[in-house]
């Protein structure tokens, strides 16, 4: 059936006039203004420290060696100061910058999102604060059988009188074997996870996947999301030949760091949860690292 062109016009003439009152009833309607009560004045005479939004999840991508960028979930906890003068904040500022500064997470990011955050919200110090799980492709010491490990990563970054701070954490699980029960029985020795926190500051940038391998050499024996049965007996088997106390976990973790020139503060925790015990064992040690000083060039 054909339709004729005049007919056809005066159709798509009258959708176009629907189509534009629809839209004209749609249109936003002038804001009014609103009483803005945190702007009040608070005469109790006390500052706040940090005050903002916690439990934010937020979808980020984060750089790695293997794949350059990895897509992952982030939990967000930014906060600002707040003057004693000032009743409350503006909450909304605070996911108005996140969002302002796209997805992908690096150093330089996360100093813009300070610098942003204490801008909006007209304050001094501001903090952010993103956990996430990272996740590392490993294969079986034996059979090479492929499984993604997950390992949980914190990055704190704080803005204090223009001054910067960034602190990287891995949270690395590892199994750890007894060297006291592997001296004193006679058949076997008891063994259990153990889990280390591994927070640094840095000259430069550090890689996430280099924290996690540092800690894992600490321990008796790192850990896999698969393994078969000939997987299962080498990493047995590298474990009770690699005995460690809570205390040499940590202490093996505090030396590596100290050779790293690049690495100018450390806090390495370690608790093992004991599988013949009803408590954990625990340990930590933290240090400022003194830079290396370079020699003169002649």
């Amino acid at each position: 059936m054909e339709t004729r062109p005049e007919v056809a016009f005066q159709h798509s003439r009258l959708a176009r006039m629907c189509a534009k009152r629809l839209i004209a009833g749609m249109e936003l309607q002038p804001i009014k203004k609103l009483h803005d009560t945190q702007g009040q004045r608070d005469r109790r005479g006390i500052a706040i420290d940090r005050v903002g939004v916690r439990g934010l999840r937020y979808p980020i991508q984060v750089r790695d060696k293997a794949r350059k960028l990895q897509h992952t979930i982030a939990t967000a906890t930014l906060t600002v100061d707040l003057p004693h003068h000032f009743k409350g904040t503006h909450m909304s500022r605070f996911v108005e910058v996140l969002n302002e500064f796209g997805p992908v997470l690096h150093v330089d990011n996360i100093q813009t999102i300070l610098r942003d955050l204490a801008q909006r919200l007209d304050a001094e110090n501001s903090h952010v604060t993103f956990e996430f799980p990272f996740f590392l492709e490993k294969r079986a010491p034996v059979t090479g059988a492929v499984g993604l490990m997950d390992y949980a990563v914190r990055f704190e970054a704080t803005l204090e009188k223009r001054r910067k701070d960034f602190i990287v954490t891995v949270i690395v699980p590892v199994a750890t074997l007894c060297p006291c029960s592997k001296a004193i029985s006679e058949r076997g020795a008891h063994n259990q996870r153990g889990q280390v926190t591994y927070s640094v500051r840095s000259v430069k940038p550090i890689w996430i996947e280099d924290m996690i391998s540092l800690v894992e050499q600490s321990a008796s024996c790192e850990l896999y999301s698969l393994l078969k049965r000939p997987d299962e007996k080498a990493v047995t088997e590298r474990a009770y030949d690699n005995p460690v106390f809570v205390e040499d976990l940590v202490r093996n973790v505090a030396a590596r760091s100290n050779r790293d020139r690049n690495i100018t503060w450390y806090r390495v925790e370690a608790e093992n949860f004991e599988s013949i015990h009803n408590h954990n064992a625990y340990a930590l040690v933290e240090k400022r690292v003194k830079p290396v000083k370079r020699a003169a060039r002649k």
